[in-house]
Order: structure tokens, then sequence, then C-alpha cells
């Protein structure tokens, strides 16, 4: 199991690849909301500094939190792209711009 955060990272990071990977590619996608669904444990942490966390739960998860109540999420996360200090932009899988391209 993941924490969401982790979860949420990682999809951030393979989402960054992808544009990167796109350089100089004649072919473009625009990268709309993406949709994540996911089952969920709730776990509760004891102490001073007491912490609620999300895990993402495996199908084939093992026993360990088989007895925590899970709950299934959907997220719709709009991907902006901020740089060099500017207003956040639409993403695309891109290389290069195109006049005429938005």
């Amino acid at each position: 199991m993941i924490e969401l955060a982790d979860m949420i990272r990682e999809l951030r990071q393979q989402l960054t690849a992808a544009v990167a990977d796109g350089d100089g590619e004649t072919v473009r996608f625009e990268l709309g909301p993406v949709e994540v669904e996911a089952s969920v444990a709730v776990t509760r942490e004891a102490g001073g500094d007491a912490k609620v966390r999300l895990w993402v739960v495996d199908a084939g998860a093992d026993g360990r939190y088989a007895h925590a109540e899970t709950q299934r999420i959907t997220l719709t996360l709009t991907p902006m792209a901020v740089a060099d200090g500017r207003a956040p932009r639409t993403v695309m899988i891109t290389g290069g711009s195109v006049d005429g391209e938005r």
C-alpha cells in the first residue's frame, strides 16, 4: 500500500516525463482532466502529532489493513503547468509550439 499523496506525486512525475518525452514530436495531445479512482483505507495515528492517513489499497493487499474501513474515491485532477513565475496554463504533451495552436 502507498499513501494517497505518494500516488498523486508519482502521477505528477509520470505526466511531467510524458511532457518531456513529447519534445520535438509532431503529434500533440492536450492533457485534459485526469480522473483517478482508488480504494483507500483510512488510518489514524495516536500521539502528540496524530495524523489521519489515506492509503491506496492494492486489490491483492495482504491482511495488514483487512480490518480497516475502505472507501472508493474518485479524484478529478486538472493538470496546470507553472513556469518562470507566470500564471498556470493548460498542459500540452508536445514538442515546440505551432502557429495557431492553443
